[in-house]
């Protein structure tokens, strides 16, 4: 099981089309397994349609989710509601899981970096300070992870006040990576979030006290319709592709019941870090998302 874990926690290589993919290639950091489904039709539609290529850098162990885990301990026939026993089996669980959802959407090469997933909290303080995350380490990896992968784009979340502390702090390890990148062709980065049809779009701008999760102001935001519909009398929708993902996550029982569930739009918003000539480049990759596949103009 040891073994196991450590090979798991290098990289783990899906066989894919993408290996071989010309087209855009994406980071997509997030801080539990799950965290990726807001953006999981861009990410299969990347793959599959544009032929690109998507990794992922996942901060945390995955130990904390049990808060919901009452049908998952039915079907995995463990008490993961007991925190002991969550602790115990959940990271093993929840990678496998995230394995199985990376497959269907495509993804390349999963980066665990391992660190804890310890409680459900709004404070970023215990884990940016480096007094709960071993931040040293996540800064080796990721700086590692830039300066060779040759990224095009950078996705994180929204890191809006009301996140989880390990959601801000993902995020902060993804832009204070990139401030610290000197080499050429630097990547792009932006957030992104899920929205219903009926719900209001976000207003946010900036955490508060950290200047560079600031978005770049007047820019656009870049959106991916989810329920665009297609096939005989417009019966299927990519948001197949989202349901697909989510039912992998046997072990979170919120998911299926959440606003993922629900999404009509994946919303992306531009950091002011980024030069305002990239703009151009992230336009050009969600109309390029918008006429591919099913989408793409008939001939």
């Amino acid at each position: 099981m040891k073994k196991l874990s450590t090979l798991l926690a290098v990289v783990i290589l899906f066989i894919s089309p993408s290996l071989w993919a010309q087209g855009p290639k994406v980071l997509v950091v997030t801080a539990h397994p799950d965290d990726e489904t807001g953006f999981s039709v861009t990410m299969f539609k990347i793959t599959h349609e544009l032929k690109g290529t998507v990794d992922m850098a996942v901060m945390t162990d995955g130990g904390g989710g049990f808060a919901d885990s009452q049908l998952g301990a039915m079907y995995y026939g463990l008490p993961l509601t007991d925190s002991v026993t969550a602790r115990t089996h959940l990271p093993m669980l929840r990678k496998q899981e995230i394995l199985n959802a990376g497959k269907i959407m495509g993804v390349r090469n999963i980066y665990f970096m391992e660190q804890p997933d310890d409680w459900y909290t709004t404070d970023i303080t215990p884990y940016i300070s480096g007094k709960n995350w071993d931040i040293g380490y996540v800064e080796k990896r990721m700086d590692r992870l830039i300066a060779e992968r040759g990224y095009d784009f950078i996705i994180t979340m929204v890191p809006h006040a009301g996140q989880h502390g390990h959601h801000k702090t993902s995020v902060l390890m993804a832009l204070r990576a990139l401030q610290r990148y000197k080499g050429p062709n630097k990547p792009i980065i932006i957030a992104g979030s899920s929205m219903s049809a009926n719900s209001k779009p976000s207003d946010f701008t900036m955490l508060d006290g950290y200047p560079e999760t600031k978005l770049k102001p007047n820019s656009p935001k870049f959106t991916l319709n989810r329920a665009f519909r297609f096939k005989e009398n417009d019966k299927v929708s990519y948001k197949i592709v989202a349901d697909w993902v989510i039912s992998e996550y046997k072990s979170q029982g919120a998911i299926q019941e959440n606003g993922i569930h629900r999404t009509d739009m994946e919303i992306y918003h531009y950091y002011d870090m980024n030069d305002a000539s990239g703009i151009e480049k992230v336009q050009k990759l969600f109309d390029d998302l918008a006429n591919s596949g099913f989408a793409a103009p008939k001939k």
